[in-house]
């Protein structure tokens, strides 16, 4: 039993050296896994730039809905708030500073600001004008997004902007409905013929946001 005892704990010195002498100085050593991702100015900017372009959209529909009590202003403001959530998400995982304010209709950036006034400006005059806001924004959002998800090869990113051009679409096919019912008419300003009327010859899409 003495001679066990003292076997033992030899047995697990040696077996604890072959161990350690085993591993070949060029294996890795595993460990929690670094973000090494980092993203461009240019990137950074459409990030934040289309944070506060979403805010736009929902700002405006809330003063819409409060002027005219249509719910469509009320649905798509919704959904603009979680396009909003969902840019938030990325500037926050990538260390960024949010740029949109909490107050309504107040933007950092000065184009969006003229851009925002100029639109509720228009709003203001009827209903109809109200709707053709509406397709305006989405119009230039889904130039926006396009233009954006051409300058990324980051997949988080370009996946959450093709899930807002998804819903823009959508908005963009509900709000000409609502014109056209109302008598009026749009014409794209921002993204091409051809690509406007293939959207409204498309169905409504399941967005997967």
């Amino acid at each position: 039993m003495k001679t066990l005892r003292y076997f033992l704990p030899l047995v697990l010195i040696l077996a604890l050296t072959q161990v350690s002498c085993s591993r070949d100085d060029d294996d890795p050593i595993i460990t929690d896994p670094v973000p090494t991702t980092t993203l461009s100015q240019e990137e950074k900017d459409d990030l934040l730039f289309m944070r506060e372009e979403e805010k736009l959209a929902r700002d405006v529909y809330l003063h819409n809905f409060d002027l005219y009590g249509m719910k469509i202003f009320q649905n798509i403001s919704n959904s603009e708030q979680t396009h909003m959530d969902r840019l938030l998400d990325l500037i926050v995982a990538y260390n960024l500073t949010d740029p949109a304010s909490l107050e309504i209709g107040v933007f950092n950036n000065a184009d969006l600001q003229s851009l925002y006034n100029d639109l509720i400006t228009k709003s203001n005059l009827s209903l109809l004008d109200a709707l053709e806001v509406g397709a305006t924004i989405e119009d230039v959002d889904i130039r926006d997004l396009d233009e954006s998800i051409a300058k990324t090869d980051k997949v988080d990113i370009i996946l959450t902007y093709e899930n807002l051009n998804c819903g823009s679409r959508n908005h963009m096919r509900a709000f000409i409905g609502q014109i056209e019912s109302a008598g009026g008419s749009y014409t794209p300003q921002f993204i091409t013929v051809e690509k406007f009327n293939e959207i409204l010859n498309a169905d409504h899409e399941k967005c997967g946001m």
